[in-house]
């Protein structure tokens, strides 16, 4: 099997793989890097290809997207706490 055949892969993880490279193109991030990066987290998450046979794949662990939405989390959070102090800034100023 030549590198870089993807035949091994469920289409399941082609479909994730497609949708993690769409996302980095969506940032600006060149087709050859994203397509690079897509597969590496396909790869992470669930051990590579899974076609070997009936019942023997590996569970998609889902690390890299927990990664990802822990730190949305955090983001979003810093960002309500500063929107919290705008709010109050605003009120104490229109009572003056």
């Amino acid at each position: 099997m030549p590198r870089g055949d993807k035949d091994k892969y469920t289409d399941k993880q082609k479909r994730k793989a497609e949708h993690i490279e769409e996302g980095y193109k969506d940032r600006g991030v060149s087709a050859d890097e994203a397509e690079r990066r897509a597969w590496a987290t396909v790869n992470k998450d669930s051990g590579g290809g899974n076609k070997s046979g009936s019942g023997r794949g590996k569970p998609d662990s889902n690390a890299s997207a927990k990664k990802g939405g822990k730190a949305g989390g955090e983001a979003a959070a810093r960002r309500s706490a500063s929107a919290k102090k705008a709010a109050a800034t605003r009120k104490r100023r229109e009572a003056h």
